[in-house]
């Protein structure tokens, strides 16, 4: 089976650009791994209430995931893809079933995930990332039970602050990790704030949401590290320590670039967010022709900056697919990219301002973990760059960091961060890992299921 455009992942920018295509005519699919839609961002929407603790902001994801349900686009919820090939066939598992489905476009909308946060104890349960509590909060309407606290930085750290304080479980602390010199750095690139003056509000209203629920806010924390026997038990930081049940750390979110680097899509390496990225032209387009990438897995900009970018993909599909020309997808674009240009004017001060320290992607400890699939050890990796591996993928070969279930997604930025460290070179001179196929783990009784039907 052959459609015009298949696009993977249900978040924002997927959702947006479906409803797009499918108003211009397109023949579109959208798939999906979770079992409704929203991404991370809105996770759980529709099942949503208009009094809850998330706020606003996350109910405006709503509209969105009304707005595909009433749609004439494919949508495939719980369903997996494992593979794409460049000619444009994608391989999906769906239920221990395997598929195949074959697209002329293809838009990439894979979203992003949080940045990992290395400290020291960073594996002890009751340690976790900020986002993965935040989406208890979403699913499950689930709490921490007992002292939280939140530590990082970024935006995030203040709205999941806010969120549990209307949950009703307000964080004992929070602890900021935003190192001075950042707010100097940061002063200098202010000179957009007033056409991003919306966001910089938004953002300034979360802080004050805290200081109103009378969470302690401690800053300039440095040297963090987590506590415990067989769970946490305390947190301690330079000059202090405080007893504890939670830990949940931010240091804000980079691309899911996973398959877009198995596509071997050009990408450049982001120094103002510390990042892989896929190169983009101003549609999404890659250096495949019938690739496109949107919302954060291009970049990270935001859940309305993710809307917009799914929007300009769905129009610049739909001039290569011969649905509308030129003329008219500009026409249509041209309120879409002021749009855009306002919610990106505050990136570059939010990027100087929240950039992790170099403790936070690189830890001096030789036994904290940087592997968590297959515990390998900051100190044996960088053991075996002493003995010649020069790059993540002979890493994999000399420790088997990165063979584990995430295929490297998460100990990915910390095996780069620390060869780089440990050579002295920049994180874009070591690069990254190289996914294979498959993607995520898929069962032989689902390839053999796919190959008996190919048989047929």
């Amino acid at each position: 089976m052959t459609i015009g455009l298949a696009i993977v992942g249900a978040g924002p920018a997927g959702m947006a650009a479906a409803v797009l295509a499918a108003e211009l005519g397109i023949e579109a699919a959208l798939i999906d791994e979770q079992g409704a839609p929203g991404g991370q961002i809105y996770r759980g929407i529709e099942r949503s209430q208009s009094n809850s603790p998330l706020g606003t902001h996350y109910l405006a994801g709503r509209a969105l995931a009304a707005a595909l349900r009433n749609s004439r686009v494919e949508y495939r919820p719980s369903t997996t893809i494992w593979h794409i090939d460049p000619e444009g066939v994608l391989y999906l598992e769906s239920g221990g079933r395997a598929d195949i489905l074959t697209a002329r476009q293809i838009l990439l909308a894979t979203g992003a995930f949080e940045r990992p946060v290395p400290i020291p104890g960073w594996t002890l349960p009751g340690v976790m990332g900020a986002g993965a509590a935040q989406i208890l909060l979403k699913t499950g309407d689930l709490v921490p039970e007992g002292r939280a606290v939140l530590a990082g930085q970024g935006p995030l750290l203040y709205l999941f602050a806010a969120q549990l304080a209307r949950a009703g479980a307000p964080p004992i602390a929070l602890f900021e990790t935003t190192p001075l010199e950042n707010y100097f750095e940061a002063v200098r690139r202010a000179g957009n704030l007033w056409p991003g003056r919306r966001m910089l509000l938004k953002g300034l209203g979360l802080m004050l949401a805290a200081k109103r629920a009378g969470i302690p806010v401690r800053r300039g924390v440095r040297g963090l590290r987590a506590l415990g026997n067989r769970r946490l038990e305390r947190i301690a930081w330079e000059g202090g320590e405080l007893a504890a049940d939670y830990l949940f750390l931010h240091e804000g979110v980079i691309p899911n670039v996973q398959a877009s680097l198995a596509l071997q899509l050009r990408h450049v390496w982001d120094e103002a967010q510390l990042c892989w990225r896929p190169a983009l032209d101003p549609w999404g387009q890659t250096s495949l022709p019938n690739i496109t990438v949107s919302g954060d897995g291009g970049g990270i900009a935001g859940a309305e900056a993710a809307v917009l970018s799914g929007r300009l993909a769905a129009l610049g599909a739909a001039a290569r697919l011969g649905h509308i020309d030129e003329t008219e997808r500009d026409s249509r674009a041209s309120r879409t990219r002021q749009a855009l240009d306002r919610e990106l004017a505050l990136r570059p001060f939010l990027d100087r301002l929240y950039r992790p320290a170099k403790s936070a992607l690189v830890p001096a400890e030789d036994d904290v973990i940087a592997c968590r699939c297959e515990e390998v050890t900051v100190g044996r990796i960088r053991q075996a760059v002493r003995l010649g591996a020069p790059g993540p993928n002979q890493i994999k070969a000399f420790t088997r960091c990165g063979m584990g279930p995430c295929q490297g997604r998460i100990c990915g930025p910390i095996v780069s961060a620390v060869i780089a460290d440990t050579l002295g070179k920049p994180i874009a001179d070591i690069g990254t890992y190289r996914p294979r196929a498959p993607y995520k783990p898929i069962t032989v009784g689902a390839l053999a299921a796919l190959s008996a039907d190919a048989g047929d």
